[in-house]
């Protein structure tokens, strides 16, 4: 069993990396803050959107709630609970799992597809002028090397 750190053994971060940390926080932050807002202007939250679109890529537009809930880092009964004020929208549908009693599938409605296609565009074109215009090419091939290196960095 592994202890914790206390502040007298902890590894303290240089001014180097503290700049850096809190830089990436800041960035992090800003940006999906502006995205947010701009989701929020056409009626969908992120988890929304969330949602939506990676049912909009999946076969038959259906996925396991057990398999949303892991893609968004979220608890079963969270996404549960959100998918429930979705479902209420007409947004989304859900189907018995035959497989696990438990569980269910999320289905995306023509609504909730109608509703994805309409708010794409506004999204593509936040994230555009809030994070990609805002950077060179070089930058975003740095970025997505480093999101790579951190990506399943969980111990």
């Amino acid at each position: 069993m592994s202890k914790k750190p206390s502040a007298a053994t902890a590894h303290w971060l240089n001014p180097d990396e503290e700049r850096a940390w809190r830089a990436f926080r800041r960035m992090m932050i800003a940006v999906q803050a502006a995205t947010a807002r701009d989701l929020t202007a056409v009626g969908l939250s992120e988890p929304d959107y969330e949602v939506l679109s990676t049912l909009s890529e999946r076969p038959d537009h259906t996925s396991t709630l057990r398999e949303q809930a892991a893609k968004m880092g979220w608890s079963r009964s969270r996404l549960s609970r959100h998918a429930t004020r979705m479902e209420a929208r007409g947004l989304l549908r859900r189907a018995p799992d035959p497989v696990d009693g438990r569980s269910c599938f999320l289905v995306l409605t023509d609504h909730g597809l109608e509703t994805l296609e309409n708010a794409a565009p506004a999204h593509v074109a936040s994230v555009r002028r809030h994070f990609i215009d805002r950077l060179a090419p070089d930058d975003l091939t740095a970025l997505e090397h480093i999101a790579l290196k951190l990506e399943g960095s969980e111990d």
